[in-house]
């Protein structure tokens, strides 16, 4: 059974970092592309970074500069290094990995909450 298991989120002050890591049972976890997303309370989810096999990076403009996305593929986890944040950086976020369209699964989410 595929599991994507988010960690490192919390409540943080503005300005401060969090690193969001997603550990994922999966076989040929390097070929998936990996992505966060984030869905705030009354917004749709958003697409906040992708990193492909190849590692490519692809940021939303809103993050770029302050957020980075990396993989370890020994250990089938991908992070998200976020610093610089922001009140409006709350969200929930959410590990995805893709490979093709019978192929995507997804983490449960782990809050980040940005609040002095």
């Amino acid at each position: 059974q595929v599991q994507l298991v988010e960690s490192g989120g919390g409540l943080v002050q503005p300005g401060g970092s969090l690193r969001l890591s997603c550990a994922a049972s999966l076989s040929l976890f390097s070929m998936y592309a990996m992505r966060w997303y984030r869905q705030a309370p009354g917004n749709e989810r958003e697409l906040v970074a992708t990193l492909n096999s190849a590692g490519t990076t692809t940021y939303a403009d809103n993050v770029k500069g302050r957020f980075n996305i990396s993989r370890d593929n020994t250990k089938s986890t991908v992070y998200l290094q976020m610093n610089s944040l922001k009140v409006e950086d709350t969200a929930v976020y959410y590990c995805n990995a893709f490979l093709v369209r019978t192929h995507e699964y997804w983490g449960h989410g782990t809050q980040v909450t940005v609040s002095s």
